[in-house]
């Protein structure tokens, strides 16, 4: 004897089914739309780009610059890091963009959570057609460790965390908890080719100096680092 079905029951399941599907699809969609709004009302554009300039930029050009490039933020951040650092934006760099005397006096406004949580989601539309996915995957990386203090030199302008200890330089962004603000693979392109993401830099096109593999493995290590 085949089981009765409940009809008006099996009716009211799939409505609600389908309703939370829609709500879904719907706040997602509202979300990027709210964030684009939320960006454009903080007059954010006045201190970065989120289309990708038509001609490469000069040197003279980034130090015009207020504030970096976001035309390939989803490429780069984890949204979750965005959603935080939003609401309570700390300097990523210490010293004055293109300074090693100057300390950096930049202050970002800070967005209420749900701004924030809008924000991040159109921010993560924003991606570059020159980072792959799936070429790093999350791990430590003892090799990558290696270059990164020995043969890459990072320490000169980079600042990482040594137990309870912070120590590097200071002119380059801070790479404490670059696991958690940037992904792997946007950070294996900008080793790779940085001239290829922003303006030119005086970061170096590592490239020239580390074979493909030591750049995987660097790259695995920075994206690990806490």
């Amino acid at each position: 004897m085949k089981p009765s079905i409940n009809r008006p029951r099996l009716a009211a399941a799939l409505f609600i089914m389908g309703l939370c599907s829609f709500m879904t699809t719907t706040v997602g969609a509202s979300t990027v739309k709210d964030g684009r709004q939320v960006f454009r009302s903080k007059r954010c554009g006045e201190c970065h780009t989120v289309k990708r300039p038509g001609k490469p930029a000069t040197y003279a050009d980034a130090l015009k610059k207020k504030g970096p490039d976001l035309w390939f933020a989803g490429s780069k951040f984890k949204k979750a890091w965005l959603e935080t650092w939003l609401q309570d934006p700390q300097p990523i760099r210490q010293m004055g963009f293109n300074s090693i005397l100057e300390k950096n006096q930049e202050t970002h406004k800070s967005l209420s959570e749900r701004e924030s949580r809008s924000v991040a989601e159109y921010l993560m539309t924003l991606v570059s057609t020159e980072v792959t996915k799936g070429i790093i995957k999350g791990g430590k990386s003892f090799k990558g460790k290696l270059i990164f203090e020995k043969k890459g030199a990072c320490y000169g302008c980079h600042l990482v965390r040594r137990g309870r200890r912070l120590i590097g330089g200071l002119s380059g962004p801070s790479l404490v908890e670059a696991g958690m603000r940037l992904q792997g693979d946007w950070i294996y392109t900008f080793l790779k080719r940085p001239d290829r993401l922003t303006p030119p830099v005086r970061m170096p096109r590592f490239s020239d100096m580390l074979s493909d593999s030591e750049l995987k493995e660097l790259a695995i290590y920075i994206g690990g680092l806490k």
